[in-house]
């Protein structure tokens, strides 16, 4: 293993929580027993069926485990506008599950660890992860590289960077993304294509 890789390993288990770092070496191993119940929703889902939320479970913080999905925000029913998005946020706190359906069905997303809100600085911890469903489930934590979580303003939302490039980018109107490999996360592209266009986003806390 080269030096910087176990580095960057090294710093992966001492941002994890004991509960997390076992089930990360679980999966990795393929011995993982999913033993955690699939979470009741609050809210309607037009996204999540119920294989995409026992995948997801395996992957939340210790401290979202044991805890309903609330539905916090949803483009059907509140719009397709981040502002709106951050109002709903407003005194949230709980990480926070973005899941993205765009027009060509492909579902992906990122759990946040906190709340979205707007900054001018980066935010969050390496709690923080992309995922994607499509056309197979991965999941990409963070790497170490950098401490580019989260960051938003009223024109976008950004989570995940380096170099210029962005693990997931959306507008300020919620109609068009982009995934890139970025090196936060050191993340495939969520979607087939870089530029995609929005059809229904969510946003779930644990409460």
């Amino acid at each position: 293993m080269k030096m910087c890789e176990l580095i960057v390993n090294q710093r992966q288990v001492l941002s994890m929580s004991t509960d997390e770092y076992r089930k990360t070496s679980l999966f990795a191993t393929g011995s993982f027993d999913l033993d955690f119940p699939i979470p009741d929703l609050i809210g309607k889902t037009e996204i999540l069926t119920e294989e995409h939320r026992e995948k997801l479970c395996a992957h939340l913080p210790a401290r979202a485990e044991g805890y309903s999905w609330s539905l916090i925000f949803s483009t059907s029913q509140h719009g397709f506008a981040l502002n709106s998005l951050y109002r709903k946020m407003a005194r949230l706190e709980s990480p926070v599950l973005i899941v993205i359906e765009d027009t060509e069905h492909n579902v992906f997303g990122a759990l946040t660890s906190c709340s979205l809100h707007v900054s001018d600085h980066f935010y969050g911890t390496g709690e923080s992860l992309l995922y994607k469903f499509n056309p197979s489930f991965k999941v990409f934590h963070w790497t170490g590289e950098n401490m580019y979580f989260i960051k938003g303003n009223m024109e976008s939302l950004s989570i995940g960077a380096g170099d210029g490039r962005f693990g997931l980018w959306l507008d300020g109107d919620l109609n068009q993304g982009r995934s890139q490999h970025c090196s936060t996360y050191g993340n495939e592209p969520l979607a087939p294509q870089e530029d995609f266009v929005i059809k229904t986003l969510e946003c779930w806390a644990f409460v």
